[in-house]
Formats: structure tokens, C-alpha cells, sequence
């Protein structure tokens, strides 16, 4: 996304010495302290990770009513089918669920709705299909809360349904023998944040007895499931994740072991962030495009060959969606003419493949910053897929233009639609009129945690000791950070001019970074080698060919702003300029450098702090100089963008308390 706007920290990055007595490096120090963790107990928990924080399954309502209902299922072997969702969540909940019933003698079909024709949940053709196939017992994973009529006409037949599900509740459950749901208002477990899967976990635990023995079989397919569908990483979902990417690395699934071969993680640590952009899309591409058994054939097969076969037509189908995803991008953007939109975007195409319009509305959304709808045609009729950002409700603006649509469905920052081809410009209108009526309280922020303001803070040490962060995702993010007026030495497109290679100057120093899917065109006249800028990026230790180093993976890339540094040295002095107050320690530090260097410095407000304080903002080496100049230490001479700053021969000891800035400043 193209942030228009920074948040970044003010003030100094704090390394408390608390932090750094535990063991913890600068980095992670100063990160756990930007997190609320100030001392070693505070920082001790943050980091822990044990069984503990596993919750007592039976806390989750109906859920030993489900666990018993299975067990007379197993005694009995009643053909039991287990009816999952085609995303990620859904799938890995599908055949966790049908592998233990099967390892404990049940006859279990797995059941996984066409997305194209069946779309999300139980239906009632399903149902029916499954009741002449003889199955007398319905477990649904990752969807089913909502299903009230669905429930009823099962019943009806004869049959009987467990619904497990993450999602929201409605007022009235479907008449399931067991409903088991942490959204439900009657729920007293801990964690509301499981995902499809967790839930599905829970309840195995629960139906075995020893919830050890069941994670030790199935903690892969839980971290999997539970990362791609975003859940917070913290608590039982951080200890379920961590375990699962031991077993990814140590004794995985075929199924994974040889999908993680196939998309080049082999040799490299797991990692929540390989599951979310690696693993998950290739798993994800087979319910877009309708051939969801590949995956759950690659997560259940325990034949090697199999794997292998399965993992490489799923990376093949992979690169089909991206294919697809690209030239339906390309589409859209040749619709918007390159013009930004003043407006929410509607797009309407036939040919347009419903699996994949979803991915490219996003991709509008976080383009332009503005709510995107892709419609697909077919027979006079559309399919939509719906998606926001900041603080737009998509579900409120669809319910005020409901007179022009045939349904929708979905909640604030996603939904789904049917329109007819002819109602099309008339929604587009309304849609736009609502959104101009109620337009979002603010653009999306990068929000930044940490100011690299010190090279320390880069050692690779530090970079590695972030690991004890891990698994990092919603909820437990990995720490982004910035370098403020950092000189660009180098902008070099790699990837056939699809990504960019970055190198910056800063302390003295070089670091190399890489910005993926940005071209140099779109930086064009913004910027070019020798300016300064402002770098957002996650750091990340990159090892090639056994050298391993400390590189920068940027999420964005501004020309830096001195604005407020300039401000200070012409003598406008407000409390918006002031980072923090500097002490007798900084004065002293930045006297120190300038003295080095004969009493002499000069350059823009970025380069004098580089050349007498980098590890200090240099807003606050500014107001030093000022002070300085103030006490009649110094002179400060502008010419142009250049400031001259020269110590005053002879100039004696003063006393640092009696600046007026200070005084001013402390106040």
C-alpha cells in the first residue's frame, strides 16, 4: 500500500537496562519496551510460550455434548461426514478432522463446497447429497453457525449435525446436537480468537483425552490454518503456532514437506511468514479455482511420491491464479485509465473468474485507498467481491444501496454481491453518494514502532534476537522500523523490473534493502541517488551463499522531511518540533563531535546530525546547536539548504541550565 501518512514514535528509541540485563540485545530490548514490557518478569512473560497456555476445551459450550455424540459415532462406525470450508482455515480443519475419525475406525467423507457453483457453507443440495450416500452424522468445520433452515431440513432427514465454527453467532443457533462456537454470548473460554481449525482441535482434544498426543500429530495443520486466516498470535495461538512450526521443521506431514520443497523453503527455517505467503497461497489457489481436492489429497496422503506430485500441481495452479490475477489487474487498471478515483471503484467485466476478482479488489483498495467492487458477468447477471479500507463500513454502504442490488452478504471490510448488468451504473452512483456522505475518518497509516536511531540497533545480533519474537502475525507483529534521513545510494530494478534492490547510507554505514513489487518508474522524479529519505522496513538477516548479513525488506519510501529540524534552526522553536528534551549528557555529546571536527560542521539539518550525533534525532541535535548558539558557544550561519555551524574561539564554560530554550522546553 502507498501510505500517505507516518506515524512515527517521537522521541528517542528507549533501550531500557533492565531489558538488556535479561539477555535481551538493543533490538529486542527496545522493542519489548515499546510493547509494554519495562522489566525482566513483564518481559519474561511476553516471551513465553509453554503448554500452559493451552485452555481446558471444556469450556467452550456444547462441547462435550459434541465429543460424547462422536464417541458413540466411533463404537457405532456410523458413516460420518465432515463438511469444511475451501479456504485455508477450512481446509487443514477438514482433514485434521477426517484423518482422526478415520484413525479411529470411522467410515469419514470429507465434503468441501465448489466455491463456483455451491459458494461458502452448508447447503441444503449438499445435505441431500450426503443423506443418500448413507451418512447419518454431519461435522462441519470452519462454517455451519448460521445454518439454521439447513440444520432443520437435515434433521428432517434423518441426520444429525456437530457445528463447529469461529464466526459470528446470529440471535437464534441452528437446531444442531451440538453448537460449539467461542463467539457464542454464552461462551466462557479464554480465547475468542481460535481459528476454524482451533476450534476443530479443541474438540479432538476433547473426543481423545490427551491434548498433548493431539498436538503432537496435528500442531502443522493448526499453525497452518491458523495463520492464513490472520487470527492473533498471542496466548494459546501463539504456543499452538510455535508448536506447529517445530513440527514443520523437525517431522512435517508429507503433504507439507513436499509443498514446502516445492516453493523453495527447503533449508529455511519455518516461519509464520512463510506460512502466510508461501504455503497458504499455493493451498488457497486450489478452492479459488475449484479443485480443492488437490489440497486436501496433499495433506492426507502419507505417500511421498503422492506429495510430490500433488505439491507440484498445486505451485502449477498457484501460478495460474497469479496469471489470472495479473491479466485481470491489468484489465482494471486500463478501465481506470490511470486516473486515481475520486470515489469508491466499480468494475465490470465478463470472463472475469470469481475465484480470483476477490485478490485484484484488495489490490485496488490498497492502490488507491479507496473501496473497491469486481463485479464478474455472466447471462446479464454479477457476481461481486467487495472490499474497504479505514474506517468505510462496505456492510452499511451495500444495505443503503440494497434497492439496486439482488443480494449482498459480508461485514465491514469485505463482503459479496449480486447485481444485475443493467442496475450496475445506478449502484455505482449510489455507492459513490454514500461514500461522499459518509467518507472515512482517515486514510490508512503505516504505523511504525521503532526509530532506527542508533547502527546498534541493526547489529545482525540484534536482527537474529528477534527471533524470540516469533511466530509473529495479527495481534504479535513483526517490528517495523524506520531510518530517517538516510542518504539513497542506490534504486536498482531486479526481478525483471518487478522489485527494487535499495541501498542506504546512515551512520556511516551501508545497508542494502530489497522493495518488492515497486518499479523504479513509480519514483520517478521523487527521487534519485544522493537524496535523502525516509525508510520503513522490517529487518531481517539475509544469508546467500553462506554470507550472511543484516538487510532491510521495505514497505515504503518517502523523500525525507526537515521540515521541523529547518524550523528549529531558524528560531521557531514549538512543542510539535521538540522529539524530546535533550539532556546534559546530549549537549555533551554533540560538543564532543563538533570539537573533533575543529569546531566545525555543515550541511542540511540530516547531514549535521550525522556528522555530530547519529544515534541522536536530528531535531534534537538542531536544538542543541541552537542552545549553543543561545549560550554563545557557537554561530550558526544558513546559506541555502546549508547550515554552517562554528564553535567561538575563546568562548568559556557556561552554565547549560541557563538557556532560556531549556527552560522553556522543561516546561
Amino acid at each position: 500500500m502507498s501510505y500517505t501518512r507516518w506515524n512515527i514514535p517521537r522521541g528517542g528509541t528507549a533501550v531500557p537496562k533492565a531489558l538488556l540485563d535479561a539477555g535481551c540485545t538493543p533490538l529486542l530490548a527496545a522493542v519489548l519496551y515499546a510493547r509494554g514490557c519495562a522489566t525482566a518478569e513483564q518481559a519474561r512473560q511476553f516471551l513465553s510460550c509453554g503448554g500452559a497456555l493451552l485452555g481446558d476445551p471444556l469450556l467452550l459450550p456444547d462441547l462435550e455434548t459434541a465429543a460424547e455424540r462422536l464417541r458413540r459415532a466411533i463404537a457405532a462406525r456410523e458413516h460420518v461426514a465432515v463438511y469444511g470450508d475451501y479456504d485455508v482455515d477450512g481446509i487443514t480443519s477438514s482433514c485434521m478432522v477426517a484423518d482422526y475419525l478415520r484413525s479411529r475406525g470411522v467410515p469419514c467423507e470429507l465434503y468441501i463446497p465448489d466455491r463456483m457453483d455451491e459458494g461458502y457453507g452448508v447447503n441444503a443440495s449438499a445435505i441431500e447429497t450426503l443423506h443418500t450416500r448413507g451418512v447419518s452424522l454431519i461435522v462441519t468445520v470452519d462454517c455451519g453457525v448460521t445454518t439454521v433452515e439447513e440444520t432443520a431440513y437435515a434433521n428432517s432427514l434423518g441426520m444429525e449435525m456437530i457445528i463447529t465454527d469461529h464466526h459470528e453467532c446470529r440471535e437464534t443457533l441452528p437446531p444442531a446436537v451440538a453448537v460449539v462456537d467461542p463467539k457464542r454470548p454464552d461462551c466462557a473460554y479464554p480465547n475468542r480468537d481460535l481459528a476454524g481449525v482451533g476450534v476443530a482441535f479443541k474438540l479432538l482434544c476433547a473426543l481423545d483425552g490427551d491434548a498433548e498426543r493431539v498436538l503432537s500429530r496435528y500442531a502443522d495443520l493448526v499453525a497452518v490454518g491458523t495463520v492464513a486466516d490472520v487470527m492473533p498470535l498471542v496466548g494459546e495461538n501463539r504456543y499452538i503456532v510455535r508448536r506447529g512450526l517445530e513440527k514443520l521443521e523437525r517431522n512435517p506431514r508429507p503433504g507439507l514437506r513436499a509443498l514446502m520443497g516445492e516453493a523453495g523453503l527447503d533449508g529455511k527455517k519455518p516461519s509464520s511468514t512463510g506460512i502466510g505467503f508461501v504455503l497458504a497461497p499455493r493451498l488457497n489457489a486450489s478452492g479459488r479455482l475449484g479443485q480443492v481436492g488437490l489440497a486436501t489429497a496433499l495433506l492426507l496422503t502419507e505417500d511421498p511420491g503422492e506429495a510430490a506430485e500433488n505439491a507440484a500441481a498445486l505451485c502449477r495452479l498457484n501460478r495460474e491464479r497469479q496469471s489470472l490475477e495479473s491479466e485481470i489487474w491489468t484489465q482494471a487498471q486500463t478501465m481506470l485509465d490511470g486516473e486515481a478515483p475520486e470515489g469508491p471503484i466499480v468494475l465490470a467485466s465478463e470472463g472475469w473468474h470469481q475465484g480470483v476478482v476477490g485478490i485484484v479488489a484488495s489490490r485496488l483498495t490498497e492502490a488507491y485507498n479507496m473501496p473497491a467492487v469486481m463485479i464478474c458477468l455472466e447471462d446479464g447477471r454479477g457476481k461481486g467481491s467487495c472490499r474497504s479500507c479505514g474506517s468505510f463500513n462496505l456492510f452499511e454502504a451495500l444495505s443503503a444501496c440494497a434497492e439496486h442490488l439482488e443480494g449482498f452478504g459480508g461485514h465491514a471490510l469485505a463482503a459479496g454481491l449480486t447485481v444485475r448488468s443493467e442496475n450496475i451504473p445506478a449502484f455505482r452512483a449510489a455507492l459513490t453518494a454514500y461514500y461522499r456522505a459518509h467518507p472515512p475518518l482517515s486514510a490508512p497509516a503505516l504505523e511504525i514502532e521503532l526509530c532506527a536511531d542508533s547502527p546498534e540497533l541493526l547489529r545482525m545480533d540484534c536482527v537474529e534476537d528477534l527471533d524470540r519474537l516469533e511466530p509473529c502475525g495479527a495481534g504479535n507483529p513483526r517490528a517495523l522500523l524506520v531510518l530517517q534521513g538516510a542518504v539513497l545510494s542506490e534504486l536498482t530494478p531486479i526481478g525483471g523490473g518487478k522489485h527494487l534492490r535499495v541501498r542506504l547510507e546512515k551512520f556511516g554505514q551501508s545497508y542494502e534493502g530489497v522493495f518488492f513489487s515497486h518499479r523504479l518508474e513509480e519514483f520517478s522524479g521523487l527521487l534519485r541517488p544522493g537524496d535523502r529519505v525516509d525508510a520503513a522496513f522490517y529487518p531481517q538477516i539475509n544469508d546467500y551463499r553462506g554470507r550472511r548479513s543484516t538487510q532491510l525488506l521495505l514497505v515504503g519510501l518517502r523523500p525525507h522531511d526537515d521540515s521541523a529540524a529547518r524550523t528549529i534552526l531558524r528560531g521557531g522553536l514549538g512543542p510539535a518540533d521538540v522529539p524530546d528534551t535533550p539532556d546534559r549528557a546530549d549537549c555533551a555529546l554533540v560538543w564532543r563531535a563538533l570539537s573533533a571536527r575543529g569546531g566545525h560542521s555543515a550541511g542540511a539539518p540530516a547531514e549535521l546530525a550525522e556528522h555530530l550525533a547519529p544515534s541522536l534525532r536530528e531535531e534534537k541535535v538542531c536544538i542543541i546547536l541552537k542552545i549553543f548558539e543561545e549560550l554563545g558557544l557557537l554561530t550558526l550561519r544558513p546559506e541555502g539548504n546549508v547550515w554552517y555551524a562554528a564553535a567561538v574561539p575563546g568562548a568559556g564554560k557556561v552554565a547549560l541550565d541557563s538557556s532560556e530554550i531549556l527552560k522553556r522546553l522543561r516546561g
